[in-house]
């Protein structure tokens, strides 16, 4: 009997020695995944059609207030100095990118047809001949000249379509002599036309500036809508600030052809910094018209407070200010100032705005203050004798009423010049560039690296997982820690798996495939001589000489070690009889080469006598076996019949040991109905097949049946480096 060595450990412990066998151990499984990704990943970055990136730089400087205050206002509100927030939604617009949008004709989308996976690569291989050459076109390449292989290019200046037609793929080839075809999406001809020349059919509008391709060849044409084309371009334009208010706007976008990402960024800057100089115009223009129409208004309102003060001061004979009253006079009128440069503000800020603006609040807030310093002082002024005040109030209206008016005079002269100099306030500090030797994309080091450690690391989560989730006993110990004890391990046999010595026929070959006879020096067969040495021992109580081996589940391996195992047996001198009890499926007479009828069915039935049911192994005289016979309706009855009972009496005399191989218990109630006439019962328990839930409901079935498991068969075991177990004679080697 096998006794284990070592002790598993807790599950709640981390044995790493245990990780790294599981690694060698499916190291195979690991190197092919890799592999494969690599493999992939590589054929991707070869074959993907790489993606350039446009650059351009944009600075915005600070913008000028349109009145004198403003800039003060901006400052009291906290609103930052640079304008690129505002700038940068202004750049994504739909009025500035649809400009762009006009004059590249962007709504019309052309792409050659390409062989499927290779098409690009082999274009990009003729891209330096075609820059060479303009007119150059690569020949049809496995005879496919509908297909683009590097050099074609179509150039459409006009294309309108009905709107039936918006979005929709159609198909344009080019023929002979610069003619094409253009075809809708069911293949019918819309129109025929010349290179150079508009052509019109069908409601479709369409000419072709330059046409460079094989007869034959095909182009998809599509013509979008403006939206559609714009949406798609706001999608795909980045803009940011380079630095926290620094006014420097970068400007990106990713295209497959670096000229064309070039040349749309040349135009969507060209078309936002002309939308700037006319936005600044507008607003110049807008503020002067305000500016003109308060001029007469405050010319009247001076020429009456002139006029109010020389007829005062005729009246009274020329009186002067005192020292106290000019005092006062200056504060009053530096006050009123203040409040006349704030009401324009206010009238031009809520010409832009709503009074729930917070520069609209703020501008309400000071003049209320302002307010409160000027009633003050008029409060002072009322305290004055009736002249002064008089004169005082006279004197304060054509002062306050000649510096606004100045101050306006001064605006009106600046606005003029703004908006006749038509500057904008944003200008292009670097055009469009794109560096055609490193594409943005496919990064090739990065998708070949990252893709071979993602296959790695697929492959170990998956054995890991697997060896979690579906972990087979791979350690004796856990069978014995069941109750059952281990009569013997059985390591896996390479000569096991041979062509050669396994079953041929359905029926039977013939011929024996018994690896006792076939390698009687095979370590699988000296364990099983091992087993023979503890079943002597164990059959010594026994009731009677009756061997039943069985299994929890298919695949366990229980004809096998039944078969081999009476073949070691007899090999002594002793006469077995091997019988194979599971006519629903067993395999016995495959392993000796015989037929399957006129087996153990038709014994118990009647139909066939036992002489005729035994058979004999030429190159083992001592060796008999039944075979199961033809599948009967109901084997479990026909073993729970007297005839099988009266079978067993009449044998048992008759040899020295019988071997009955019996269905999986959990399957079948076969091997717990045979298993109360055998004197010892073994469980056959195959090496990372069967997991323990499994062994533990075998063994209580065979339980409740009132049938005792003698012990256990370790079957197959594999010499693995996560085990626990290892096996001293998997080394030893016949001198």
């Amino acid at each position: 009997m096998t006794v284990a060595q070592n002790t598993p450990p807790l599950e709640d412990e981390v044995d790493f020695k245990a990780l790294i066998g599981i690694v060698i151990d499916n190291k195979w499984l690991i190197l092919v995944v890799t592999a494969a990704f690599f493999a992939f990943s590589t054929a991707y970055v070869l074959l993907a059609t790489p993606i350039y990136q446009a650059t351009a730089l944009v600075q915005v400087e600070q913008k000028v207030p349109d009145l004198p205050g403003l800039s003060a206002l901006s400052q009291t509100l906290g609103a930052s100095n640079s304008q690129a927030t505002t700038e940068i939604a202004i750049i994504t617009s739909r009025s500035v990118i649809g400009q762009a949008v006009d004059n590249l004709n962007l709504n019309v989308t052309v792409e050659p047809h390409r062989f499927p996976l290779i098409g690009d690569f082999m274009a990009r291989r003729s891209l330096r001949a075609a820059q060479d050459n303009p007119k150059f076109v690569a020949a049809a390449q496995f005879g496919i000249s509908s297909d683009d292989w590097g050099g074609s290019a179509l150039d459409i200046s006009q294309f309108d379509v009905p709107r039936s037609l918006m979005g929709q793929r159609l198909t344009l080839i080019a023929d002979e002599h610069h003619a094409y075809s253009l075809l809708d999406p069911d293949s019918n001809i819309l129109l025929q036309g010349l290179v150079g020349e508009t052509a019109k059919g069908h409601g479709v509008t369409l000419q072709v500036k330059t046409l460079t391709a094989n007869p034959g060849m095909r182009f998809d044409v599509t013509r979008n809508s403006d939206l559609l084309t714009i949406s798609q371009l706001q999608h795909d334009i980045h803009a940011s600030e380079q630095g926290k208010d620094s006014g420097i706007i970068e400007l990106t976008y990713d295209n497959a052809d670096p000229s064309r990402a070039s040349s749309i960024l040349d135009q969507i800057a060209q078309a936002y910094v002309r939308q700037n100089v006319d936005q600044n115009a507008a607003q110049a223009a807008n503020s002067l018209e305000f500016v003109k129409g308060q001029l007469p208004l405050m010319r009247e309102k001076l020429e009456r407070a002139q006029d109010a003060l020389n007829t005062f001061q005729m009246k009274v004979r020329s009186v002067d200010i005192s020292l106290q009253t000019k005092g006062l006079l200056d504060q009053i009128v530096a006050v009123e100032d203040s409040i006349q440069q704030l009401d324009l503000q206010k009238a031009s800020v809520e010409s832009r705005y709503t009074k729930d603006h917070p520069a609209y609040q703020v501008l309400t807030q000071q003049i209320h203050q302002l307010q409160g310093q000027k009633d003050d002082l008029e409060k002072q002024v009322d305290n004055l004798p009736d002249t002064q005040r008089d004169l005082l109030r006279l004197t304060e209206d054509v002062q306050v009423s000649n510096v606004t008016y100045t101050s306006l005079l001064q605006e009106g002269q600046q606005l003029e010049i703004a908006r006749a100099g038509k500057v904008g306030n944003v200008r292009i500090v670097d055009k469009a560039a794109v560096d055609i030797t490193t594409p943005v994309s496919p990064k090739k080091s990065a998708v070949v690296g990252s893709s071979t450690f993602v296959g790695a690391f697929l492959a170990g989560v998956f054995i890991f997982l697997r060896q979690k989730l579906k972990r087979g006993i791979e350690d004796p110990a856990e069978i014995e820690q069941l109750g059952l004890p281990v009569y013997a391990s059985i390591p896996l046999s390479d000569k096991e798996q041979d062509p050669l010595l396994a079953p041929k026929s359905r029926n039977g070959d013939g011929e024996l495939h018994l690896l006792a006879l076939s390698a009687p020096g095979d370590l699988t067969i000296e364990s099983l001589r091992s087993l023979r040495t503890s079943l002597h021992f164990a059959r010594l109580e026994a009731k009677n000489n009756i061997l039943m081996i069985c299994g929890s589940s298919p695949r366990a391996g229980k004809t096998f070690v039944s078969a081999n195992l009476a073949a070691i047996v007899a090999q002594t001198g002793k006469r077995v009889l091997l019988i194979d009890a599971d006519m629903r499926k067993g395999t016995v007479h495959r392993m000796m080469g015989a037929r399957v009828e006129n087996g153990l069915s038709e014994l118990i039935a009647g139909q066939i006598d036992l002489e005729t049911a035994i058979r004999s192994i030429d190159q083992q005289e001592q060796l008999h076996f039944i075979s199961r016979g033809n599948p009967p309706p109901n084997p479990s009855e026909l073993l729970m019949s007297a005839g099988f009972t009266a079978l067993l009496e009449r044998v048992l005399p008759l040899y020295d040991l019988i071997i009955i191989d019996t269905p999986p218990i959990l399957a079948v109630t076969d091997a717990a109905v045979i298993g109360h006439h055998a004197g010892t019962s073994l469980l056959v328990v195959r090496f990372g097949l069967n997991q323990v839930q499994e062994v533990t409901l075998a063994k209580q079935r065979f339980e409740q049946n009132g049938v005792e498991l003698k012990g256990a068969i370790f079957n197959a075991v594999e010499k693995r480096s996560s085990g626990y177990y290892s096996y001293g004679y998997y080394d030893y080697k016949k001198s």
